[in-house]
Parts: C-alpha cells; sequence; structure tokens
C-alpha cells in the first residue's frame, strides 16, 4: 500500500500538508516569526455524513481552540484520504488555522472510508430528476448537515482544493449552498480533452491516464501500477498499440480507461464532463489559482476565470497565478522549480497576503478587498504584477505581436520574404524512436525520485542533436521583452502521412556565460508550450485526415503567460511530432480510433515546417515592454 504521505503527491491533490506540491523535503512545518499568533490546537470529530439518498461519507471536522464566538468552516473535498489532515495546519494551511476556522475534511463517494460508488469526475446530474445525485449534491447536504451539527459554526462556509478537490470545489459553486459565501479552486479542470490532465488539444496523455486511471479505480484508495521496468519510455514503448493495454494487462476492469477508448474523440461524454455549459453566472465570490509550470492542470483555473469572468457584474471574479508546479503555493517556499529561481519566498506570501485576507473578507466580515482582477507573476523580472484584465486588452501597451521562423533556424519580429518553394524545415518523425518528454530514464509518474512534478522547467537541452527537434531561435536581445497574455503557434505545415501531432515549445534560452548563475549558462527553460493532434485541426468532434503532402495551418494553443525575456538572452521555437510517454504515439496513418490502431498503422513519415511569405509560420504573443 502506497504510504499515505505519498498519497497527496496524486493528480489533483488536495494539499493536506505541504508535501503534496513540491515533492520531497516540502512537509517542513512553517516557523512562525516574531509577533506571529502561533497555530492553534484543534478538537477532532470523526463522523459518516448522510447524503440524501443514504449513503454516508466519512468526514473530520476540526474545531479550533482559543478562539471566542462563531467561526466559519473551510471545507475540503477530496478522493485522496483524509487521514492526516491536521498535518497541513503547520503547512499549506498555516496562516488560516492562525486565522480561526473550522475545517472540515472529507473523503467522497466511494473513496476510502466513505460509502458508495466512485465515479471518476463524476458528470453532472440532470436536474429535473429530484433524486439524481452528484457532487454538488454531496456537497450541498453536507454543508447542511454541517451547519446543524457543528457547534460554534457562523453559518458561512468557504470551499478550497488543489485539482480534483479544486474541481469538486468548482462542481460546489455551480449549484451551491446558500450558506456557501467563498470558494477558492485552484488548478481546478475545466476540460479533460481540450486542455486538462488527460487530453491536450485531442492528443492523449498515456502515461498521466494510464497511470492515473489504475492508481484510482483498482480499489478505493491507491494502488500504482508495478511496471517492473526502470524507465517507462521502455515500458510504453513494447507495448505498441494501445489496443494492447486491455488484452494484456487491464482487462476492461478499468471504467475510465475504457471510456478513453471508447470516446477518442469530443463527443457527448467528453463535452458533458467540462465545465463550459454549466458557467452561466457566478454564484459566489471564486479566487481561482494556477501555476505557470503547472504540469498537470494548467488550462483548467484560467479557462474557468475566463468563463465566469463573462457574467461577473458584481466583480467577484479573481485570479492569480504564480511561477509555480501543480500546487506549488501551498509549498514551504516555492522560490524554486528545479534549478530556477523566482527570487522571493512566493508560497506563504501568497497564502499570507492574498489567500488568507481573501477568506477573511468573505467569511468573517475583516479587513478591505483591495485585490485587482488579475494578479500574476511575472517571471524573468520576478515581480507580482497587478492586472486590471487577463489576458490583457490590446492596447498602446500591450501589443500583438508576431514571432516568424526564418531560413537558417533564425526567429525574428519581421515577417519572411522568401517565396521559394523550398521554404521549409523537415525532419522525419519516427514512431518507432519518439521524441521523450524529459530525461530518461523516466521513472513512473509518482514514483518516489520521479521528476515529474518539475519536468516543465527541466532545461529542453536534453533534445539537443536529435534530427526529429527543430529549432528557430532570434540572435541575442538588446533589450528586455516582456510578454502578458496569450500565446498562440500558427504553423504552416505538411506531411507525407495521414495524421501527425505538432508540439510546439517556447523557450527561454539563457546567454553561454550567465554571470548571473553559472549553473543555469545556456539553459533552455520552456516558458510556454502544448500539442496538437492534427486529426482534429478543423474540429475537436469530428476528426478528419490530413491530405498527404498538403500545406495545412495549424492553431497551436499555447495558453497564456506572463514572462520577461532579458537582455543578452535567446528566444527559441521548437517543433517535434512526438512527446512520449507523456503523449501517446500517432500512428501517422489516419485511423478512425488511435486505441483501436494495428502495430502495421504506426509508421514513420517527413514533416516540413514551411517559413515562406505565402506560409509564414509564428507564434503570437502579446508584448507589453520591449520587442522594437
Amino acid at each position: 500500500m502506497t504510504p499515505p504521505i505519498r498519497l497527496h503527491m496524486r493528480l489533483f491533490a488536495v494539499v493536506l500538508c505541504a508535501a503534496a506540491t513540491l515533492g520531497a523535503g516540502a512537509a517542513h512545518a512553517q516557523q512562525p516569526t516574531e509577533g506571529t499568533p502561533p497555530i492553534p490546537s484543534f478538537d477532532k470529530t470523526e463522523a459518516m455524513v448522510s447524503m440524501r439518498d443514504g449513503v454516508k461519507l466519512h468526514t473530520n471536522i476540526f474545531v479550533p481552540k482559543g478562539f471566542a464566538g462563531n467561526l466559519p468552516i473551510v471545507m475540503v473535498r477530496t478522493p485522496y484520504g483524509i487521514e492526516g489532515g491536521e498535518r497541513s495546519f503547520a503547512g499549506a494551511y498555516a496562516e488560516m488555522a492562525r486565522d480561526g476556522y473550522i475545517f472540515v475534511f472529507q473523503d467522497i463517494r466511494g473513496r476510502f472510508k466513505s460509502e458508495g460508488q466512485f465515479v471518476m469526475l463524476r458528470q453532472m446530474r440532470q436536474m429535473r430528476d429530484p433524486k439524481a445525485i452528484d457532487e454538488a449534491t454531496d456537497t450541498y447536504d453536507s454543508i447542511e448537515w454541517l451547519l446543524k451539527n457543528v457547534p460554534r459554526n457562523n453559518g458561512r462556509v468557504g470551499m478550497m482544493g488543489v485539482s480534483y478537490p479544486g474541481w469538486l470545489t468548482v462542481v460546489a459553486m455551480l449549484d451551491p449552498h446558500p450558506a456557501l459565501k467563498a470558494v477558492s479552486p485552484q488548478a481546478s479542470p475545466a476540460d479533460m480533452f481540450i486542455g486538462d490532465d488527460f487530453h491536450h488539444n485531442g492528443a492523449f496523455r498515456l502515461s498521466y491516464g494510464f497511470e492515473y486511471a489504475v492508481m484510482m479505480e483498482t480499489n478505493k484508495e491507491q494502488t500504482p501500477f508495478a511496471f517492473g521496468d526502470s524507465d517507462t519510455y521502455d515500458w510504453y514503448l513494447k507495448l505498441g498499440s494501445l489496443a494492447h493495454v486491455n488484452e494484456k494487462y487491464l482487462h476492461d476492469k478499468i471504467p475510465s480507461w475504457n471510456d478513453f477508448a471508447t470516446h477518442a474523440s469530443y463527443d457527448a461524454f467528453w463535452q458533458r464532463q467540462a465545465v463550459a455549459p454549466y458557467v452561466t453566472h457566478v454564484t459566489v465570490p471564486t479566487l481561482s489559482v494556477a501555476g505557470w509550470w503547472d504540469q498537470e492542470d494548467f488550462y483548467g483555473p484560467i479557462k474557468i476565470y475566463e468563463l465566469l469572468e463573462k457574467h461577473d457584474t458584481k466583480h467577484l471574479n479573481y485570479l492569480v497565478v504564480g511561477p509555480w508546479n501543480h500546487g506549488g503555493w501551498s509549498g514551504a517556499s516555492g522560490k524554486t522549480l528545479g534549478p530556477v529561481d523566482f527570487g522571493s519566498a512566493t508560497a506563504p506570501d501568497f497564502r499570507q497576503n492574498i489567500e488568507a485576507p481573501w477568506f477573511a473578507y468573505w467569511l468573517k466580515g475583516i479587513g478591505k478587498l483591495t485585490l485587482p482582477e488579475a494578479t500574476t507573476f511575472e517571471a524573468g523580472s520576478n515581480t507580482w504584477e497587478r492586472r486590471d484584465s487577463w489576458p490583457l486588452r490590446p492596447s498602446a501597451n500591450a501589443t500583438p505581436r508576431r514571432l516568424y521562423l526564418q531560413g537558417d533556424h533564425r526567429l525574428s519580429f519581421t515577417a519572411p520574404a522568401d517565396r521559394s518553394a523550398n521554404a521549409f524545415d523537415a525532419y522525419l518523425s519516427d514512431p518507432a524512436n519518439p521524441v521523450p518528454y524529459r530525461a530518461r530514464p523516466i521513472k513512473p509518474t509518482w514514483e518516489a525520485g520521479s521528476t515529474w512534478s518539475r519536468w516543465l522547467a527541466d532545461d529542453q537541452r536534453f533534445v539537443q542533436g536529435r534530427p526529429d527537434v527543430v529549432s528557430w531561435q532570434t540572435a541575442p536581445l538588446d533589450s528586455d521583452i516582456v510578454i502578458a497574455g496569450d500565446v498562440t503557434a500558427h504553423l504552416f505545415a505538411s506531411t507525407t502521412g495521414s495524421d501527425a501531432d505538432w508540439v510546439v515549445k517556447v523557450i527561454d534560452v539563457y546567454p553561454d556565460a550567465y554571470e548571473a548563475n553559472p549553473k543555469m549558462s545556456g539553459y533552455e527553460l520552456m516558458v510556454a508550450n502544448d500539442v496538437l493532434r492534427g486529426r482534429f485541426r478543423q474540429s475537436f468532434e469530428k476528426p478528419v485526415p490530413i491530405t498527404p503532402n498538403h500545406v495545412d495551418q495549424y492553431v497551436v494553443d499555447l495558453h497564456t503567460q506572463d514572462y520577461k525575456f532579458k537582455k543578452g538572452h535567446r528566444i527559441m521555437v521548437q517543433v517535434q511530432s512526438s512527446w512520449f510517454p507523456l503523449i501517446d504515439r500517432n500512428p501517422q496513418t489516419f485511423v478512425p480510433n488511435i486505441f483501436e490502431a494495428k502495430d502495421t498503422d504506426f509508421k514513420a513519415q517527413t514533416h516540413k515546417v514551411f517559413r515562406s511569405r505565402d506560409a509564414a509560420s509564428y507564434v503570437q504573443v502579446t508584448v507589453v515592454r520591449g520587442g522594437k
């Protein structure tokens, strides 16, 4: 059985202790500075709370000692097990624990000690069915019980959580109990086909989806898959077609894997699971939190903020994005990610100066709300920025600019003039030798010693020399360039096959001799990245083959970023067509369902990325400073 301390290093980790987000070494309790109130002790009560259909959910309630009067309730619901939740009072929840809240942690339906059947990301109920249940009804019923049975509560409830618990928070706010007065969905997924854990732009996230589904659905607790291989890159490559997964290993016993294999396009199953159709108004004050280097759910919190913003007439919708990996704001420091140094302890800074005051305002009526619309961390300059919108609206100080791919692997803001038929860069993409997404050996995603939690900040020089990775870069910058807002790649490309993946990265290349930190000399830090599966270039609902040797435009959403490329650095754009085993291998021969592909369908193909005047590939960014 997986040790309890590691349960919280999973997808959508609840962060019941600080180890949840930064890996080994993050669980150290924060030591209060002089003048800081001590963390209180708590009275713990364990309860089985009945839902409307009779199912009982295991719930731990912590009432702090030493506080006069009635207190708000802060609730976290999780599929990861709630035992040991009190450790978080000296870690992720230290700032709020000092302020005085009743904390409630609950195992969701079918997990750990709760009754009922677990359903992964249970779809929203049909409102017309009075007997239907979902995570929203379970939350509503739990809050109702808490208000009646927990002494000294003030009738106000807040919810928060990272990832899966963040998604549970979103679901609760869509159909809220009247006592739910503030929510903070943090790293919540919003759409599992378009941009979050299981797919990115239609490309299946193989290692993540396979390992997570097995871990969550083998039993009520956590059971990792036993690979028996020191490098999962080799294991997944030897597996061959995904058709062999059930045949050799899972035998149709893992429901989510069966859903992956059955719903290979953006059909009604994925659309009903996405939050977009349900976000039609702002129900409660909402603080969405994201990390620029979130390896699991970066798309989700930005999308949730964006969807809510369309309906936010009362200014209840806020966004914070910091220099963090998945849930990194809950860790002990947040100063570094791998070797990248952000200059200050951004995690406790966020919790003390944003999160705790925000909940105190809405749940206790204490203080003034001074948050801007969006608070974003500008990495590179390593400063917090107050934004009146996100993304920034086009203006004289926020200008959309195009970084064009040029001949001789150059990159510039000047459109190419070359009209020749040979204005392209070509490479052979071979499914038998896919590009690894991080340096090998690649350990299982959540195994001890895995670099999964920080891989987005890895030095990209590990792929140098591969003929199937093509790069373009600027000359050393003669002044700083700051981008803030959406980042989108527009590739004009062709393939000799009938399907292809297009992976695009925007990279900050440090100077070869970096005096500020010699260990970072030449470092290649990914600033934005993602993949588009070519069959979905026109529609995620209806995949279509690519016409061989035909030049098509592929628009790859690289999401959003607030970043300073410093003087003397270079900006690089990199393109490849595999990212393994993060993304499953594209056969590069169109088949209706890649999960049913034959091993013989996988063929090497030649891809071309064009950079001519009439087919100019580029990455669009919003420049707020520099770039002349």
